[in-house]
């Protein structure tokens, strides 16, 4: 990945980053989803209440997905040990990728400088991307707020 491409900011219309990440069991890549639709959603942190609060409603708002033939998948830094715990504690149902090393973050623009307290810092813009089922975006939401935020989410993957 060239440095080109960890600054370019991807747009709605543009070809989605390819990628290859860690989940329990395995890997998975953007090619194995071609023919259907994908949520890519970016969260900063395993068992954090925004981060919990957005896993939940996902996951409580799959089959609404999958009648859409869309997936979900959710990434974080956070180690496949980590999202394992996260799965199991609150029954997610869905795939939670590892990016630990943090190229896919940095590839979709989603790796951006953050300040808390007046002190700045490095970590994962709550950012979603719906891809289309032939890895267009069609759709980008940064600094998501939880929400409403799934609702806003299956209406745009209706539209498609």
């Amino acid at each position: 990945m060239t440095t080109e491409t960890l600054t370019k900011e991807l747009k709605i219309g543009d070809k989605a980053t390819d990628f290859t990440m860690p989940v329990s069991g395995g890997n998975i890549s953007l090619s194995v989803f071609a023919g259907k639709n994908l949520v890519l959603y970016f969260y900063p942190k395993d068992n954090t209440s925004g981060c919990t609060l957005e896993a939940h409603d996902f996951r409580d708002n799959l089959a609404e997905f999958a009648k859409l033939d869309t997936v979900v998948i959710g990434v974080s830094k956070d180690s496949l040990k980590s999202h394992d715990n996260f799965t199991t504690k609150y029954e997610l149902n869905f795939p939670l990728a590892s990016d630990e090393d943090g190229a896919v973050c940095a590839a979709y623009g989603v790796w951006k400088e953050k300040m808390n307290y007046g002190k700045k810092y490095m970590g994962i813009e709550r950012s979603t991307f719906l891809i289309d089922k032939k890895g267009i975006i069609r759709q980008i939401w940064r600094k998501v707020k939880v929400t409403g935020h799934i609702a806003e989410v299956l209406a745009a993957v209706g539209e498609l």
